[in-house]
């Protein structure tokens, strides 16, 4: 019997984890969308796109990637946290993590009111009389970011979340598998953004 219903919770936890992949996958293929076209117009207006991105502030740029490496590192220590039963340590980085996000979200939220208030953003007059590569900089700049944005504001909701489990007990060391595909989620996030910066904000 307790190893029958062994059986039964592995086989769900396997399914849980393979689906998890597979949603990450499929966003894998929505940005690799996304950088392909930036790919295929960086190689037709290369001097356009690269006096656009003298524009974006590399500060905030470095200062957001820094923020996304330590909130992955967080989540990390979460989920090591967690294995060895230590919900409260689990709870705090869980909570760090949020902050990062937080922190991340504000300081994209700097950086654009300063873009918009300079009449920088789509359809703007002050941009549609700038070169036609850098327009279309911008356009994918802001679909780009804003996309990557709202996930990062879905995860640090739900590290939130796991959070509350945590404290709640509904996460703990015999069962952690939402909170590892919740840290997979992150992780995704992060690693878009290490494309993202070097592509947006490095182009010279």
């Amino acid at each position: 019997m307790s190893d029958a219903g062994h059986s039964a919770t592995h086989k769900d936890y396997t399914g849980a984890k393979l689906g998890m992949w597979l949603f990450l996958f499929t966003e894998v293929i929505l940005f690799g969308g996304l950088f392909v076209l930036y790919a295929v117009y960086l190689d037709r207006y290369p001097s356009e796109f690269g006096s656009a991105a003298q524009e974006l502030n590399l500060w905030l740029g470095t200062a957001n990637t820094v923020i996304l490496l330590t909130g992955s590192l967080l989540v990390a220590v979460s989920v090591s946290a967690i294995r060895r039963g230590s919900r409260g340590l689990a709870q705090w980085m869980l909570w760090g993590a949020v902050f990062t996000g937080a922190f991340f979200l504000f300081n994209k939220y700097l950086e654009w009111s300063k873009e918009i208030g300079h009449g920088i953003y789509p359809n703007s007059p002050v941009l549609l009389r700038k070169e036609h590569g850098e327009v279309i900089f911008f356009g994918l700049y802001y679909i780009t970011l804003g996309l990557h944005g709202l996930h990062v504001l879905v995860g640090s909701v739900l590290l939130a979340v796991m959070a509350i489990w945590v404290r709640t007990g509904r996460i703990n060391r015999e069962d952690f598998v939402t909170l590892e595909n919740s840290g997979l989620y992150w992780h995704l996030v992060d690693l878009v953004w290490i494309f993202i910066f070097p592509l947006y904000y490095l182009l010279l």
